[in-house]
């Protein structure tokens, strides 16, 4: 089981069911699972998110800290895809007009962990984070 990657489960909030529910299909093509009328799970690839209404919040709590010259938001969550898949996912991304915080580039560039990132917010204001590392022996690398 040593590379064998377990599935993780996290619960997001989200003020618009529906909304939240379209944007993970149609914009991520993530296949929609269990759900009632105030969550929704998804197969956010191989792994179970969880969408959960939570009415709008009036106070921002965002926050940023600065990687690489940019303030990337805290918290966010994403997946780490292959190199190919992750150009291709950040094509499709923007050919579906998605507004990035941090737009599709290569970070560390010729240092150990260069890997390729890029941010964006779901509409209710979670950030994610989707990566890919040239070499994934990188990925703990020091």
């Amino acid at each position: 089981m040593k590379n064998k990657i377990s599935p993780f489960h996290l619960a997001i909030p989200v003020n618009n069911i529906e909304t939240s529910r379209k944007f993970y299909q149609e914009i991520l093509g993530c296949e929609a699972g269990r759900s009632s009328t105030s969550w929704v799970d998804f197969n956010f690839f191989g792994h179970q998110v969880v969408i959960h209404y939570k009415p709008k919040s009036e106070h921002s709590n965002l926050h940023t800290n600065p990687v690489d010259g940019k303030d990337v938001p805290v918290p966010h969550f994403g997946v780490i895809l292959p190199w190919d898949r992750f150009h291709g996912l950040a094509k499709h991304l923007k050919n579906k007009n998605v507004t990035f915080i941090i737009e599709p580039y290569v970070r560390f560039k010729g240092m150990v962990g260069e890997q390729a990132t890029m941010f964006f917010y779901d509409p209710s204001g979670n950030a994610l984070e989707f990566k890919a590392f040239k070499d994934i022996n990188q990925l703990f690398a020091k």
